[in-house]
Order: C-alpha cells, then structure tokens, then sequence
C-alpha cells in the first residue's frame, strides 16, 4: 500500500479527493497540494543571457533581477564535440528555451551577448523565431585592455 503522507496546516487542501484516494479510505485532511515554490511564476519580460565560445553555445533566461528562469546549451540537447560550436546547435537550443519562455508568459526579452563563438546570432534568431519581441541587444564580450604579459627572450 505505501507510506500516507501527514499534511501541514498549510498544506491542506479543501475540495476534492481522488478516486484512487478515496477507494483507499484516506481522509482529505491528509492530502497535500504541491507547494508554491514548484509551480511556474509568469514574467512578461526577460534578460536573455547568450554565452558564445568556440566549443559551445548557452543560453540562460532571467528575470529583471537576474534570478534564472530557465536554461539550455547545445551539450544539454545531445551535441557532442564540434557539433556543440556549430550555428545549427545553437539556433536549435535556441527554439528550445523559447518554448520554455512561452511557458513562462515572457512576451519581451533583452538579449546580452558574451563571447566570440559563432552561434551569437543564430541562437537570437532561433529564439525569436517563436514570435517573442526583442526590445534591445547589448554585447559584453570581454575585451583585454592590454592582454598578457609577452614572454620574455629566448637565452642563447
């Protein structure tokens, strides 16, 4: 039969009771509801953080805030080695966190881009390929000043 779970007072739930639970005789005070921090929030708009490098391509979709939302990468959707750096894998991660986002109820997004791979704008594309508006791009690849410091001569 299994283990019945014991519900909180603010757990419980008023309503109705399965039917697998009621043949089972449990009261309703002991069932619970899944709690508030499972469900889905719905945000209307987004930061859509895109990390490019030659090997792979994420994407990480945030609130206004910077809390994650949800996320993808091209090794998450199957890629593997130079597969992952193509433009194809990154359009395709790219689909796949936008049905996430609708999901979400996002209807703007704000996309950063950080990298010099060559999945920056297909993974843009792809994404508002799903019919979400883009209200701004912002590109923050890192750019050394003044680099490393060069070697020094070889000693003869």
């Amino acid at each position: 039969m299994g283990k019945k779970k014991i519900a909180t007072e603010e757990t419980k739930i008023e309503g109705e009771v399965s039917p697998e639970l009621k043949a089972e005789g449990v009261p309703s005070e002991t069932i619970t509801q899944p709690s508030k921090s499972s469900r889905k929030r719905v945000v209307d708009s987004a930061v859509l953080c895109v990390e490019s490098t030659y090997n792979n391509t994420k994407l990480v979709l945030t609130d206004t805030k910077g809390s994650t939302l949800a996320w993808s990468s091209s090794g998450s959707l199957g890629f593997r080695g130079a597969k992952k750096g193509t433009p194809f894998a990154a359009a395709k991660v790219g689909e796949t966190l936008a049905a996430k986002a609708q999901v979400l109820g996002v209807k703007e997004v704000r996309v950063v881009v950080k990298g010099v791979g060559s999945g920056r704008e297909s993974a843009i594309r792809g994404f508002i390929s799903k019919g979400i508006n883009l209200t701004t791009i912002q590109d923050m690849t890192p750019v050394p000043h003044n680099g490393p410091k060069p070697p020094k001569p070889r000693r003869t």
